[in-house]
């Protein structure tokens, strides 16, 4: 294996058992890293402790070992390294990148609402910025008493560090990046220590992927990941968004419907060469 062979992933997050749409998921990474004689890693996010269970996390390592998938490494913990993405975040505290947010859901809302033209991005209408314009003083004294409070990046301050317009290339095409559209993302939440965001492109560049290869749905988060990758100074991957599989309906696949499990298929008796089927593979 050459020094630029294929690194992928898959990075489940244990809320559940897997689906079909996950078996394709998981397939489209370790056939890229497989075929070309590269490395396919296995990472658990599991940051959320109030949606993750450890049982769900030995679910899936079962479950993949059942498919036929083998991955090269020990598998990445992300629980077990918050303490990795407290420092990138105190790296963007340290420039002026972040901020403490100590809204509500409810603050913002009615903030937004009193608003004639709310901007919207892709996870709907942008944080209005209201804590961003707090006095220095103000912040830390309410930090001081243990007031709650997320970390939001200072989107307009990071725009200004880049010397140049982003991109990406997805399926080896350059595209260009608009990571404005996200508005002052949260890089913490206050129940979370770091957001999905942040410890996957943190991830990504700690351990050497190549490759990022997931579901379509996550196609406009790469403006922000771009953002974060360079702000940060980590390696730019290449991109390949692929399709979700849906149901009779039309409807993605998905834990909250109730999507067919791969436990569930085979204890029904459904081999794991007819799964790797209907999951595309």
């Amino acid at each position: 294996m050459g020094a630029t062979a294929i690194v992928t992933r898959f990075a489940p997050s244990p809320t559940g058992l897997l689906h079909l749409g996950h078996a394709h998921a998981a397939l489209a990474a370790w056939q890229a890293a497989r075929e070309a004689g590269g490395r396919f890693l296995l990472r658990i996010e599991d940051i959320d402790p109030t949606r993750c269970r450890p049982a769900y996390t030995v679910a899936i390592l079962e479950d993949l070992a059942w498919l036929g998938l083998d991955w090269d490494g020990p598998v990445r913990v992300q629980s077990q390294h918050l303490a990795d993405y407290r420092v990138a975040l105190d790296g963007l505290a340290a420039r002026g990148l972040l901020y403490p947010c100590f809204c509500t859901r409810g603050d913002i809302a009615r903030e937004i609402a009193a608003s004639a033209a709310a901007p919207h991005g892709p996870d709907g209408p942008l944080y209005p910025g209201t804590c961003r314009r707090l006095p220095p003083e103000q912040r830390a004294a309410r930090i001081a008493a243990g007031e709650p409070h997320a970390l939001r990046l200072d989107m307009a301050a990071a725009l200004a560090t880049l010397p140049a317009p982003l991109s990406f290339r997805e399926h080896g095409e350059r595209r260009c990046c608009d990571p404005a559209r996200f508005g002052d993302a949260v890089l913490a939440r206050k129940d979370i220590p770091a957001s999905y965001h942040l410890c996957v492109t943190h991830d990504d560049a700690l351990q050497g992927v190549t490759l990022v290869t997931r579901g379509e749905d996550l196609l406009p988060a790469t403006d922000l990941h771009r953002l974060l990758q360079q702000l940060m100074g980590w390696p730019e991957p290449d991109y390949a968004h692929h399709r979700l599989l849906t149901d009779s309906a039309g409807r993605r696949l998905a834990k909250r419907d109730r999507a067919a499990t791969i436990r569930e298929l085979r204890e029904a008796g459904v081999s794991a060469a007819e799964v790797r089927s209907r999951a595309g593979a």
